[in-house]
């Protein structure tokens, strides 16, 4: 028999169904839902309420799968078949997986009732009955067992093993909600900003709001502080501090479950890691809210496979891998709590579907630093010393967020502020890892030797051997990226187990031997950046050593391996490392070359066969650092490079750069170093960046994206047009993931990004911890925008200009339509919108918050026009701006328009209807609108609307109405009459605030389309190539074999390639059209474009000074065209035309190619340039072989 829904789950499904419905289409369905005659719902009870209320009263007053199905059938009625159908779909799959899988919760207790108590099934024997206090008594010992396992944290040195008391050390860590997308280097590159936004305490983290969360995902570097945060909150749990609502709480850390290998049922499991449960039943805990804790998921060696078999009773033996899989995925105890910790890179082995909420702890805040260190340092004075030591070295300061580097840090520096001299005194990674070393070593002499060696030299000497051998293992599970060790893996380096006992300061015994039930002990260092801080080691002396064997993936292939200079072998290592995805050699690379340097070498030369001084290796080195040059590499992995130079103590990178930045001209080029350096100083400065516009610096394509990472602590960022990647995107996402990320705005146009780039910015746009306010992207090749969700987003305002969305409009006006979209200003400008696309624009406008939107330069038309209007009607519509020039609108527009100016309660400020042909005859209509009390325009636009001096009198007449409000009104490019010029100059001296623009007025402005905009153009001799020939008074160009007499003119004319320039400027809007025949280029170029020689910057198109249109032949019934700028073809085309046509609107920097094709003549847009003219414009004509020619078109 078919198990029923939960109320839980129906609940879900009926509010997901409901979440669909928006505005009208909602409000309809409450329609249809009160009308029903079976127990009919008060319209009170449901009318104007929210989809959650509706849905919790509908399953109040039918029951849960009434409700659904009564969902189904209003949805017929109000003919909205496809969500219908999807909800059919969704309850039949449903309920095929209920059947197939789910074992109820109710006869999965009686079957265990039957088992335990041998009553039968449905007899009901609660605990009390079996044994009167058990319940009470289990708790107690439980809780006092977790108690003395978490009460203290024990440090174990190789001096010996410290219980320091958890409550008296611990240090509120910084948890926030979301995440940051950080690998386990983020920190170590500098992003120590933490968030104040999203902050939530360790005992909050299933609470948000009213929301349940059942499984918690918490993210953290390595020794960021998880599983102290675990610990904390067990003790607090098991003190009765917090969380007393939870029942029952079980913990089961990967490092254990790794090591279990035969079948057990969740019972059984939870019996052996919690011993205090032996001779307990299961009904003590499984109707409980339980709280399962899943500690260290990096660690973990179980392959987890969500698509196998589902586990549903607790007694079901089986893999410890399906256990944890049910137990995750609700299929076992399916109302138990999870939380789950892991570092970064390890997290998407859990499926995104099955979390409910993330977190991430970043670790201590500065104040929480210093606290920590007054903590762990009694002597006040000492403690002082080491705050102001660290303070002063700036990556020893970013890297003491992590709670273990301060550890680390508190053990070598009050060593070092006692025994050594203050010139002495670590300042980079490699010595203070080097110091802590030592130390370590000199416990374990005082331990178990009896004995304190105070020369370093003879201390490593003496424990050279093993400290080797512990280099090796590091390394070659570095490789591997390895951070647990098996009794098996140290056998292969010689290391036995009371070997790596006697250094447990370095190497710590994480799981020993407690019962039976765990047959294997393993191993890592006490933090990964030992481990690298020892694989570094290892290269380093088998380098000195020669033993270049070992090292081989860090040499080259095609040379004598005993030979290789120091600096070659860096430069490899440089070149593996940058080759990780997730920068896990990273830390081992600062390291290599911190050991580079000699003094270091003197720190560890107890273990180094001799030191290395080579001056000129040591520069070689450095400038490799500085002139990498590999291209297409995370930006990312080139600031590790940054930091590389620090361990050598070579600040000359950031001296050249503050030098840059104080320079007024900053003329100077910056090499890629440069840049990535530049990139890390922005990012770690104490000061958020206002401003960061790459192409105001001076460097290469791949020296912008190198200063990618500087986003993290900006507040505008300005990308516009610099060959953006898919690593790029990336990289952008990563910044507003980023956490307390400060970017507000951030240009991204004129790269192309398409849709997949798109789509990873999303991954950056959906955190919690992005608060962009600003986003433009037009010109980016878009054409879906399923990726950028408007719902939940801080975005104010949106470009998405110049995009080809015919496809994806509806998405973005879906997103609108939400009551949680802040969206005020949208520009889409140019979107190849058309008609169709208008119905979801006038939807999304009857609700949505938006004040500003630009539909201009799309064909809407007559049809589509209608459709906006009466988005535009309704009282809920609150624009200030509208643009709709250019979007071949006519007069039959202008009733809808004027509708929308006298609505009650006009919010409209300003209205562009510049180039759309809407006659004498629409402004008469739209007068009436200018004339109503309710119109409140401030600005008007009717440049190029074919207009004539009968607009005048119906515009006077408008103005004298109703006088008060329009203050800016352009009319240019039309053919006015006395009469309104008057009037507008009788305003000027009357009260001096209305603005008008009558300029570039004529007979000709009267022409439909961009005609009205004709300019006479003739060819200009004294610009000609010798073998062109002008006739027709310089309106057609031939191509010729010889050269054509010249007379005296002396002006530099086009040399080698044959290519004219007009005689006439082009200023304002300039169309004209061209015939053409056989091979033609057809441009517009500034006057200074280079005229001697064959070089590309000769040529049309190939240069930054001109823009061109080639046509090259025909190909068939068809003719080839490509667009070109700069050397680069932007688009190339293939249809049949025989004429082409250039428009040109020289202040607005806009430049149009277009074919014209006969039968009927239609004007075909091939490619519109966009940009800023900087210099006088001509327009350009070039011919390819003899007796190829153009003509111009008079009007």
């Amino acid at each position: 028999m078919s198990q029923p829904y939960t109320m839980n789950r129906s609940a879900i499904t009926l509010l997901k169904a409901l979440d669909d419905l928006v505005g009208d289409d909602f409000e309809r369905f409450v329609f249809f839902l009160c009308q029903r005659d079976d127990k009919k719902i008060p319209k009170g009870a449901v009318f104007k309420k929210s989809q959650v209320v509706v849905a919790e009263k509908m399953i109040e007053t039918y029951g849960n799968q009434d409700a659904l199905q009564i969902t189904i059938d209003i949805l017929k009625e109000m003919k909205n078949n496809n969500l219908a159908r999807q909800l059919e779909k969704q309850i039949q799959q449903q309920q095929k997986e209920s059947d197939q899988n789910a074992v109820p919760v109710e006869k999965q207790r009686l079957a265990h009732e039957s088992r335990e108590t041998g009553q039968p099934a449905g007899v009901k024997v609660s605990v009390k009955e079996q044994e009167p206090d058990q319940y009470q008594i289990v708790m107690e010992k439980h809780k006092d067992w977790l108690k003395t396992r978490n009460s203290f944290i024990v440090e174990e040195t190789a001096k010996d093993k410290k219980k320091i008391r958890l409550n008296d050390i611990y240090t509120d860590l910084i948890i926030t909600k979301g995440e940051s997308d950080a690998h386990d280097k983020v920190l170590m590159n500098g992003d120590s900003k933490l968030s104040d936004e999203t902050r939530i305490n360790c005992n909050d983290i299933f609470r948000k709001n009213e929301e349940e969360i059942k499984t918690v995902l918490t993210k953290g570097v390595a020794g960021i502080g998880k599983t102290v945060s675990v610990q904390k909150f067990i003790l607090d749990w098991a003190e009765n501090k917090a969380n007393q609502d939870v029942e029952f709480l079980f913990v089961l850390p990967f490092r254990q479950l790794n090591l279990i290998e035969a079948d057990y049922s969740l019972h059984e499991l939870l019996v052996y890691l919690h011993p205090q449960l032996k001779g307990c039943d299961s009904n003590i805990y499984v109707d409980k809210k339980i709280l399962f804790i899943f500690d260290g998921l990096e660690e973990s060696r179980i392959q987890l496979s969500f698509r196998k078999g589902h586990v549903s009773d607790v007694h079901t033996k089986c893999k410890v891998e399906a256990l944890i899989i049910n137990l995750i995925k609700g299929k076992l105890l399916p109302s138990a709590l999870i939380w789950i910790t892991s570092r970064p890179a390890a997290a998407n082995q859990i499926p995104s579907e099955y979390i409910n909420h993330v977190t991430e702890i970043q670790g201590f805040s500065d104040s929480r630093k210093e606290q920590y260190f007054r903590k762990r340092v009694t002597d006040m004075n000492e403690a002082n010393r080491i705050i102001s030591h660290i303070k002063k070295a700036r990556s020893l300061h970013i890297m003491c967020q992590i709670p273990v580097f301060c550890w680390i840090s508190v053990t070598a520096l009050q060593n070092c502020l006692t025994h050594i001299h203050k010139e002495e005194i670590p300042t980079t990674l490699t010595e203070m890892y080097s110091h802590f070393l030592l130390v370590q070593i000199n416990r374990k002499n005082e331990k178990f030797d009896q004995s304190h060696e105070i020369d370093s030299k003879l201390l490593l000497e003496s424990n050279k051997n093993m400290i080797l051998k512990l280099a090796e293992l590091a390394f070659k599970q570095l490789l591997n990226s390895n951070v647990l060790f098996s009794e098996k893996d140290l056998e292969e380096c010689g290391i036995n187990v009371q070997g790596a006992f006697l250094y447990s300061g370095l190497c710590t015994e994480i799981f020993k031997m407690e019962s039976p039930f765990f047959r294997t002990k393993v191993y890592c260092f006490v933090h990964l950046s030992f481990q690298e801080f020892f694989a570094a080691l290892y290269v380093f002396y088998c380098y000195l050593c020669k033993n270049l064997a070992e090292v081989k993936m860090f040499l080259p292939k095609t040379k004598v391996v005993e030979g290789v200079p120091l600096d070659v072998l860096m430069k490899h290592a440089v070149n593996e490392a940058l080759k990780s995805k997730n920068g896990h050699l990273d830390l081992f690379l600062r390291f290599l070359h911190g050991m580079s340097l000699e003094s270091n070498q003197r720190l560890l030369q107890g273990l180094l066969p001799h030191t290395m001084s080579s001056p000129e290796s040591v520069e070689k080195i450095k400038q490799n650092l500085k002139h990498g040059q590999k291209k297409n590499i995370n930006p990312e992995r080139w600031l590790n490079l940054s930091h590389c130079l620090i361990e050598m103590k070579d600040d000359t990178l950031q001296q050249e750069i503050q030098t840059y930045l104080k320079s007024k001209k900053k003329s100077k080029k910056l090499t890629l170093a440069h840049c990535s350096a530049m990139a890390n100083m922005f990012q770690v400065s104490e000061e958020v960046i206002d401003e960061l516009d790459l192409k105001k610096y001076n460097t290469t394509e791949e020296g912008r994206r190198r200063l990618i990472p500087a986003l993290r602590n900006c507040r505008k960022a300005i990308l516009a047009d610099c060959h953006l990647t898919k690593t790029s995107c990336e990289n952008i996402a990563s910044a507003l993931q980023s956490a307390n990320s400060p970017l507000r705005e951030l240009d991204l146009s004129d790269n192309d990004l398409q849709d997949a780039g798109l789509k990873l910015l999303y991954e950056g746009l959906k955190s919690l911890n992005c608060k962009l306010e600003i986003l433009r992207l037009s010109n980016c090749k878009l054409t879906t925008l399923s990726a950028l969700c408007l719902r939940n987003s801080s975005l104010r305002k949106l470009d998405l200009s110049y995009n080809n969305l015919q496809k994806g409009i509806d998405q973005l006006f879906t997103g609108l339509k939400s009551p949680n979209c802040k969206l005020d200003t949208l520009r889409i400008s140019d979107c190849k919108l058309t008609a169709e696309s208008c119905k979801s624009i006038g939807k999304a406008l009857e609700k949505s918050p938006l004040r500003e939107l630009d539909l201009s330069c799309n064909e809407l038309r007559d049809k589509g026009m209608k459709l906006v209007s009466e988005g535009l009607k309704s009282s809920h519509c609150n624009l200030n701006l509208l643009k709709l020039s250019d979007c071949k609108l006519t007069e039959q527009s202008c009733p809808g328009i004027s509708l929308v100016l006298r609505k009650a309660n006009s919010s409209l400020r300003e209205l562009d209807l510049s180039d759309n042909d809407l006659l004498d005859s629409g402004i008469k209509v739209l007068s009436d609108g200018l004339k109503s009390s309710e119109c409140v325009l401030e600005i008007l636009r009717l440049s190029g609307c074919c207009l004539t001096s009968q607009s005048c009198s119906s515009l006077v007449l408008a103005l004298h109405s109703n006088p008060t409000h329009l203050t800016k009104l352009d009319l240019s490019y039309n053919h006015l009459g006395p009469e309104l010029e008057e009037f507008i100059s009788l305003k000027r001296t009357s009260d001096n605030k209305l603005e008008a623009n009558m300029d570039h007025c004529g007979e000709l402005r009267i022409a439909r389309g961009l005609k009205k905009y004709a300019f006479k153009l003739t060819l200009d001799p004294n610009t000609a190539n010798t073998r062109l020939s002008l006739t027709e008074e310089n309106t057609r160009l031939l191509l010729m074999t010889e050269h054509q007499p010249q007379g005296q003119d002396h002006r530099p004319k086009f040399q080698y390639v044959t290519q004219v320039l007009s005689a006439e400027s082009l200023s304002g809007r300039c169309y004209w059209e061209i015939e053409w025949h056989q091979k033609a280029s057809i441009a517009v170029a500034y006057k200074s474009i280079s005229k001697r020689g064959r070089r590309n910057d000769c040529v049309f198109g190939c240069s930054k000074k001109s823009w061109s249109l080639d046509l090259s032949g025909s190909v068939g019934d068809l003719n080839n065209c490509s667009v070109m700028h700069n050397n680069k073809i932007m688009v190339s085309s293939c249809s049949k035309f025989n004429r082409v046509a250039v428009y040109v609107d020289v202040p607005a920097g806009i430049l149009s190619f277009y074919t014209i094709s006969s039968d009927p003549p239609t004007l075909t847009r091939v490619h519109t340039f966009r940009t800023t003219f900087t210099e006088t414009l001509f327009a350009g004509f070039g011919l390819k072989n003899v007796n190829d020619s153009i003509s111009l078109i008079h009007f």
